[in-house]
């Protein structure tokens, strides 16, 4: 069987920055930081004080009737920001699911945690007033597949309906899987992407006790700083990032404006640890040569690679190394640029992968590789690569690359291409 062309048709997203495509990317490509003290939790008791939040997202949703009221009560966060970002995709996408098969429609949306939020506040009146007071919405708004559930219904997309829960991998995993779906015939259209929302007490507490999270709580604009000698952990973020990714024949005949091909993609597990990466970079690797391979591309062709890149001082390393590995360093590929945007958008964990997958295609798109701010001493200890320290550069971009691994040593790499007809 011929495998089927696939592209990217329509862009989504809940981020730091508010509601919207181009206010994410505008924000990235001039370095701000969307970082900065909580303003949704308290602080009290907590050692770590910030993050990457969603601060307008109630404004803006309120302000733009971008939800039902009533049907906001019923979902958590998590599934509040996924709604809004498929909402932009979809109409970016100028798909009218009503002239299609709903049945070749699908959706794949997932999020590595689920409902924090609720999950605490149930918990809380569970133990303050008893097992009564749990609400009747609290499975259905807490568990992870809920997300897919709801923007299903959201757009009549009756098709395939599934989330991939992998940590920090999972949007990457929701559109590479979405990819492979449409390759081989399963659907025409899917809806793909993720979203999470741990800013939670737990969520906070915990990756603070796993002495994962930044604890820079007087600088939390400059907490975020991978490959520097002075980073000290990620910073955590929230949002939403979906795509809506589309057989090209299908798009082509609708006359839907085109974003990029997707063209590669690889995945591979680590089986080495938890949540620490195999220090070899092997696996990751490995992904990332899986996708070059799927691409029917050469290493060398590959212009620009939106790093994992968290800002934890084992990651970065492995990472790196891995890059260098199958792409070479600054000794032997001058032209290939690396650069994290979690220095400037925190690590939105589930809905990370389709954030940066925006990037990347922005990137192709706009012929501009966003930075690395905050690196002003790069550790000697990671690659020799070129990090696009602090300012964005202009360049032609024809591939670009993003990897996106987590807990559990999940491994996701997917390559995009400019569309060339």
């Amino acid at each position: 069987m011929e495998k089927r062309r696939v592209v990217v048709t329509g862009l989504g997203i809940v981020s730091p920055y508010g509601c919207g495509v181009d206010k994410f990317w505008d924000s990235i490509l001039n370095g701000v930081s969307g970082i900065k003290t909580f303003t949704r939790m308290p602080l009290d008791g907590h050692l770590v004080t910030f993050g990457a939040e969603a601060t307008t997202f109630e404004d803006e949703v309120k302000e733009k009737e971008l939800l039902d009221p009533k049907e906001m009560k019923r979902m958590d966060r998590f599934t509040q920001f996924a709604c809004v970002a498929s909402d932009e995709a979809v109409k970016d996408s100028g798909l009218d699911i009503t002239k299609e098969d709903p049945y070749r429609v699908g959706v794949i949306v997932g999020s590595g945690a689920g409902g924090f939020d609720t999950f605490e506040k149930n918990h809380k009146a569970i133990i303050e007033r008893g097992p009564v007071k749990c609400s009747p919405f609290t499975v259905p708004m807490l568990i992870c597949n809920m997300a897919a559930g709801r923007v299903s219904m959201r757009h009549g997309a009756k098709g395939l309906n599934k989330a991939v829960v992998t940590a920090c991998a999972t949007s990457a995993h929701c559109v590479g899987d979405a990819f492979r779906s449409i390759q081989y015939g399963d659907a025409d259209v899917i809806i793909a992407g993720g979203s999470e929302a741990v800013m939670t007490h737990i969520g906070i507490g915990a990756f603070t006790t796993a002495r994962t999270l930044s604890r820079r709580n007087d600088d939390p604009t400059h907490a975020s700083r991978p490959y520097d000698t002075e980073r000290d952990g990620f910073v955590m973020g929230e949002g939403g990032a979906i795509l809506v990714i589309e057989e090209l024949e299908h798009a082509e005949k609708r006359g839907a404006k085109i974003y990029a091909e997707i063209v590669g993609y690889g995945q591979t597990g680590d089986a080495y640890d938890m949540v620490a990466p195999d220090p070899s970079g092997a696996s990751a690797a490995k992904a990332m040569e899986m996708a070059v391979k799927d691409a029917k591309i050469e290493p060398k062709e590959v212009n620009y690679i939106n790093a994992h890149g968290t800002s934890t001082h084992l990651g970065d390393i492995a990472e790196s190394q891995a890059i260098a590995r199958v792409f070479g360093d600054l000794d032997t590929n001058k032209d290939l640029k690396v650069s994290s945007t979690k220095s400037m958008h925190g690590h939105m964990i589930g809905a990370t992968g389709a954030a940066e997958s925006i990037v990347c295609i922005k990137t192709i798109t706009e012929g501009v590789i966003p930075p690395t701010v905050n690196l002003e001493n790069q550790d000697p200890e990671v690659a020799n690569l070129n990090y696009v320290p602090n300012k964005a550069i202009k360049e032609d971009v024809k591939y670009a690359l993003t990897n996106s691994f987590g807990f559990g040593g999940q491994n996701a790499s997917i390559l995009f291409k400019k569309y060339e007809g």
